[in-house]
């Protein structure tokens, strides 16, 4: 019996799996995989917006239950139910425990409770955020850590923020982290090659990936890579990831840009192609200001591509020696290193290698695990 001393449920909520396209659904979705074969029916499914008809493919002999508000009238419902302590535990039928995958917690009076936070950064940069999403979070999100019987964080780094901006303590909080999907490996000549001709890349081509919003710092990237495109070191920078949000900026300097020709945008791409991207990539840069995991590092590094990537916040957990760093502040920084590892032949050959060891130091088996153990803890208490 996966859940010690108890026939009753544990509630993943995977309405960010059902419902999202960037990383909570792959934290999400990953998660549920790799616990379903450890839980088996003692595993159930939460979700909002039930009545799109959306599911998560996979699942069907498992208990979903959830409401059918979509997720801007449900994030609202909830804050006023914890604000009013209007407890939720009819929604969860048998219930042991109830996870929050993303960052909204169920109000619940009987049910403990598991919050994953992901990121603080509306709390460091609330500039990058819209006002509306600012001030939700703002109040919602210390009373949601409050409320929860524990919280699982993703890297140490947003442990500290936790920390630091809430006060919380020390035991509250388990740092799990997350992993590359298990498909995400060496992709063949062959793959490549298709992906290279659909989306027309040159040979030697720089990649990001990550959803565009103002902390993903993409104009001064653009700025270190000018001089990089017009000396021949690389031939194109490959920017994938759909429309975000405040990115009024990056296309107004994307415009302006005098390389536009060789910024080559795909938009969201499938996993398959992705996976492809990586593997033919001179290499993969993540620029950002600030990631609370930073899971695009993990893998590129899982699909062989050397990564080069900020010194700040959770990348430095992530990449390891694996990885090269460089201040993000600084254009001049971060193009001296993308200079430095795209002209060096030897040492591409070298981080490809890190990148497969380091990748495979993380598993969703794991993360599963070690997510599985710290349930049966608060089920017991």
């Amino acid at each position: 019996m996966s859940i010690e001393g108890t026939r009753r449920l544990v509630y993943v909520d995977v309405s960010s799996a059902v419902h999202q396209k960037a990383g909570l659904r792959r934290y999400t979705e990953n998660l549920v995989l790799a616990l379903q074969p450890l839980m088996g029916d003692q595993l159930a499914l939460f979700q909002n917006g039930l009545d799109s008809g959306n599911r998560l493919n996979g699942f069907a002999n498992h208990l979903l239950a959830g409401v059918p508000e979509t997720y801007r009238t449900w994030r609202t419902k909830v804050l006023l139910g914890q604000l009013l302590g209007i407890g939720c535990d009819r929604l969860l039928p048998d219930a042991a425990l109830f996870h929050a995958t993303e960052h909204l917690l169920l109000p619940l009076k009987r049910v403990p409770s598991v919050i994953t936070v992901h990121d603080l950064v509306f709390q460091r940069y609330p500039q990058y955020h819209k006002r509306l999403n600012y001030l939700y979070l703002r109040a919602a999100m210390p009373l949601f850590c409050r409320r929860a019987s524990h919280i699982i964080a993703v890297s140490q780094s947003t442990k500290r923020d936790l920390m630091h901006y809430y006060d919380l303590p020390d035991e509250k909080i388990t740092v799990i982290p997350e992993a590359a999907a298990p498909h995400f490996a060496p992709a063949t000549p062959e793959q490549v090659e298709r992906t290279r001709a659909k989306f027309s890349l040159p040979p030697r081509y720089l990649l990001t990936v990550g959803t565009i919003e103002p902390r993903k710092n993409l104009p001064r990237l653009l700025q270190a890579c000018e001089p990089l495109l017009n000396e021949g070191v690389v031939d194109a920078l490959v920017i994938v990831g759909h429309e975000g949000w405040l990115t009024e900026s990056f296309h107004t300097f994307l415009a302006a840009y005098p390389q536009r020709e060789r910024v080559i945008r795909p938009g969201f791409v499938s996993e398959e192609e992705l996976i492809a991207l990586y593997g033919g990539a001179l290499l993969s840069v993540q620029p950002s200001l600030y990631e609370g995991f930073g899971l695009p590092v993990l893998e590129a590094m899982a699909c062989g591509s050397p990564v080069c990537c900020s010194n700040v916040s959770s990348l430095p957990e992530v990449g390891g020696s694996a990885a090269r760093y460089f201040d993000p502040d600084s254009v001049e920084d971060m193009r001296s290193m993308l200079r430095e590892v795209a002209s060096d032949g030897m040492l591409l050959r070298q981080m490809r290698q890190a990148s497969l060891a380091r990748a495979a130091e993380f598993s969703w088996e794991s993360t599963a695990r070690q997510t599985l153990a710290l349930y049966n803890q608060l089920i017991a208490k």
